[in-house]
């Protein structure tokens, strides 16, 4: 046994069973017949607003846990996960970042080379959180 958790070691082998039988996708028959109650979670996605840190790790951990839970209690069990929702919040962190970097705000820049900078700053953390 390996002295530290593997998770490409460990889970490569499941993982293909795990698709093989149909884990990640709920049976909406058994729900809509009656014979299984449905349990849908959808994952707030992490903002593009940063990198990503241990307080996502933990989310996702309790509501993996929460998912496993309810399948194991006979629901059947959607774990919806989401890409980024927050532009305002997105559009403030580039705000205060060009204004600490340049001393600068969106309007010295003008609307096109502001929303380049925002899809900048998207495109670079933006691919982190997908992964």
């Amino acid at each position: 046994m390996l002295a530290e958790y593997n998770p490409k070691v460990v889970e490569a082998a499941w993982y293909s069973w795990w698709e093989k039988k149909g884990f990640f996708h709920p049976d909406v028959d058994a729900v809509n017949s009656g014979k299984r109650k449905a349990y849908t979670m959808v994952i707030p996605p992490p903002n593009v607003t940063g990198a990503l840190h241990l307080g996502h790790a933990l989310m996702l951990s309790i509501e993996d846990a929460i998912s496993r839970w309810r399948r194991m209690s006979g629901y059947e069990m959607l774990w919806l996960p989401g890409v980024d929702h927050a532009g305002i919040a997105t559009q403030s962190v580039v705000e205060k970042q060009i204004w600490k970097k340049e001393k600068k705000t969106r309007h010295d820049y003008g609307r096109e080379a502001f929303v380049k900078k925002v899809w900048d700053w998207k495109g670079e953390y933006g691919e982190k959180i997908i992964h």
